[in-house]
């Protein structure tokens, strides 16, 4: 049973709430509707710089302040900066839901936008610690690789050089256009009231200011380019490797039907890329399948991280495994044993205040359906070996399939990936 508030205020912002009364935490986020793909190529990572600048002060409170007062809860201030959205979110006794939520409301709507030049000095250390950071570095990559051009292909964490070089004007007038309320959810789960919490947000609304001109419209997804080979030459001692396309949205009603190919596939200790590939064979330490659902499209691929001599044989059994998949060379025992892990992780997580207000946030900031845990049950359980199948034909495919890798030798990879996907080869090499 369905068991959330939901309120929308005259401003069009949106409060919703999961009272927890056997809990003695209260879990907050709020959450903007602007992420890295509403940013053209000159503002590139404008937006995970902003979410940085939001903790170094505001308004009421300096960012010596807000640390001191989250420490003295005893609780977790932090946020999160993805393609669709932005986060910033906290834990806390319910006693310090008040202060939490005031602090928060400042950061985020009032903030002072100042140190610019020390905290841009840690983000291109970021950065720079994904580019040394290979089996970060890879995702980015494939990334580029699927989505081409279009913004969801560039990191979220943006350019180096425009992060260098982004004024304080240019990230205020981003954040006048992007932090409206009408583009603002607030979620919160745990032992709290929610004629509460829709008080204490209406009292933070006079500290949003008016919005100013109307944000470009998101640049939405229409097809994909052809796949392509991206490769990154670096000094390591293994080879870092991905293979992927286009997958689900988060609407997309097949969606519970790719959990389920994740845990068959490469999603967990059982599943047959980690059981042939590592387990049986030694030729990785680590090998996984991975899904990320996005408003209007996804992303599926998988990754491997190997020796050279073993990148061919790893391609040639990711290859076996999927198009068996995809010939209905399903086991019974498997497709049970992938929803019952798939039900465990979901129920289990419930029991996080912090996963349950995540839950309420992002479906609501993103649109998407908000399915009670019957309904997610039952469509779990609902998913068949034919449509796992279909959806690994029909997106797995190798004709659709991209190749992103690092590593010391191009030719090493092209030599592995030739048999696999020779046309990309002579793409590469055109």
């Amino acid at each position: 049973m369905q068991n959330y508030l939901l309120t929308t205020l005259a401003s069009g912002a949106r409060v919703i709430s999961e009272p927890l009364e056997t809990v003695r935490s209260v879990a907050i986020g709020l959450w903007i509707g602007t992420g890295s793909r509403d940013e053209d190529n000159a503002h590139a990572g404008v937006t995970h710089f902003l979410e940085h600048l939001l903790f170094k002060g505001s308004q009421k409170y300096s960012a010596l302040e807000i640390a001191e007062i989250f420490d003295g809860f005893g609780g977790e201030l932090n946020a999160a900066t993805a393609r669709d959205y932005t986060l910033v979110y906290a834990r806390v006794l319910d006693a310090h839901v008040d202060e939490a939520l005031d602090v928060m409301t400042d950061m985020v709507f009032v903030p002072a936008l100042v140190d610019l030049d020390a905290e841009r000095e840690v983000v291109l250390e970021e950065i720079a610690m994904i580019e040394d950071t290979p089996q970060e570095l890879i995702h980015d990559l494939l990334t580029r690789a699927v989505f081409g051009d279009h913004p969801l292909g560039r990191p979220v964490l943006g350019s180096a050089e425009v992060i260098a070089n982004v004024s304080r004007r240019s990230i205020s007038a981003y954040h006048r256009a992007r932090y409206t309320p009408q583009n603002v959810v607030v979620a919160a789960a745990g032992n709290l009231e929610h004629g509460r919490l829709v008080e204490l947000v209406e009292r933070t609304e006079e500290k949003i200011r008016p919005a100013g001109r109307r944000p470009a419209a998101r640049a939405r997804w229409v097809s994909a380019p052809p796949p392509s080979l991206v490769f990154q030459r670096k000094d390591t001692e293994q080879y870092h490797l991905c293979l992927g396309a286009p997958g689900l949205s988060r609407s997309d009603k097949r969606r519970f039907t790719a959990s389920i190919l994740d845990g068959i596939l490469g999603g967990s200790a059982s599943s047959r890329l980690f059981q042939e590939i590592r387990e049986k064979r030694g030729l990785a330490y680590t090998v996984y399948t991975f899904s990320s659902q996005y408003a209007d499209t996804g992303q599926i691929g998988v990754y491997l991280g190997t020796r050279a001599e073993n990148l061919r044989p790893c391609l040639e059994i990711v290859a076996e495994q999927i198009e068996a998949v995809a010939g209905g060379d399903i086991h019974e025992d498997e497709l049970a044993r992938a929803k019952e892990n798939l039900k465990g992780r979901i129920m289990l997580s419930m029991e996080l205040t912090s996963n349950r207000m995540s839950r309420l946030g992002k479906s609501l900031i993103t649109d998407s359906e908000l399915l009670d845990l019957d309904r997610i049950v039952a469509e779990i359980e609902a998913v068949d070996a034919a449509g796992v199948a279909e959806l690994t034909g029909a997106f797995l495919a190798r004709e659709r399939l991209s190749v992103a890798a690092v590593g010391p030798s191009e030719k090493r990879v092209l030599k592995a990936v030739e048999a696999f996907r020779p046309d990309l080869i002579s793409a590469a090499a055109a």
